[in-house]
């Protein structure tokens, strides 16, 4: 299908407060882990002995969390075994987090190596988790070069720090 032009723009005011969230110092990760009462703050889902999960304020899905080692590392060499298991642990534990409560098709789950393998942030390792449904890909990314997401990070947070 050929773009028209006609339509360029998805109007989705509660996201400004994301656009313009100010860049922080040091690392997205080392940052986000401080405990106490910043977990809401920094959508820290869960946490563990050595790693967390947290929302992806950037989601390509609803659901999208990335897990992380606590340790600044940039890929598995420089976690112990101890370590590598809690984060594995951590991935699976939060898939069944998100298949209880949001209920997706499948998952795509990723993990981005240095910064030609597409790691925004490439000093820490993470594993990227994106939740997909049959049917959720459609024509706004293709002829609007937008993707939809359809709930808030707050109300899905709410949801996924729920115990129901």
């Amino acid at each position: 299908m050929k773009k028209t032009g006609k339509i360029d723009k998805l109007w989705a005011p509660w996201r400004r407060k994301y656009i313009y969230l100010r860049n922080p110092k040091g690392c997205i990760f080392c940052v986000g882990q401080a405990k106490g009462p910043n977990d809401k703050k920094n959508y820290i889902i869960r946490r563990t002995k050595s790693s967390f999960s947290m929302l992806n304020i950037y989601p390509y899905n609803s659901g999208h969390l990335m897990v992380a080692p606590y340790k600044h590392e940039k890929d598995f060499s420089g976690l112990s075994s101890e370590e590598l298991l809690d984060l594995v642990k951590l991935l699976s534990e939060s898939l069944v987090l998100l298949k209880k409560k949001l209920k997706p098709d499948g998952f795509n789950v990723g993990i981005n190596i240095g910064k030609v393998g597409g790691a925004g942030f490439s000093g820490h390792m993470h594993i990227h988790i994106v939740p997909r449904w049959n049917g959720d890909t459609n024509f706004m990314p293709i002829i609007a070069d937008t993707k939809v997401v359809s709930e808030s990070l707050s109300e899905l947070y709410g949801r996924l720090k729920s115990d129901n």
